[in-house]
């Protein structure tokens, strides 16, 4: 198993972000982070990217489960977290990381 090392609060802090049927994103991080864990307190849709916007397209996740995301290799400038609900709204958490 691989584990993961937070990356530092002052460049890469924990974000969280509200979201219902309309996608909530999160403040942007600087290029440079391998992954970002992301969990929520309901089901909901996420996406990790440049400037992206969830849908219910992207990859669902169950409430309370932490979940690694890879960040984009393409990703040359700012990225974000973004979250759509399932069925109910709530709230996702985010921190970015890189793999030990």
């Amino acid at each position: 198993m691989e584990l993961l090392n937070p990356l530092a609060d002052s460049n890469f802090p924990a974000r969280s972000i509200s979201y219902t049927g309309t996608a909530g994103v999160t403040g942007v991080w600087p290029a440079g982070a391998q992954g970002v864990v992301v969990w929520s307190d309901q089901a909901c849709y996420v996406l990790v990217g440049e400037g992206v916007t969830a849908t219910t397209a992207s990859t669902p996740i169950p409430p309370f489960t932490p979940i690694p995301f890879k960040v984009p290799a393409t990703v040359s400038g700012t990225w974000r977290v973004s979250a759509i609900q399932v069925s109910t709204g709530g709230t996702i958490y985010c921190k970015p990381m890189n793999s030990q």
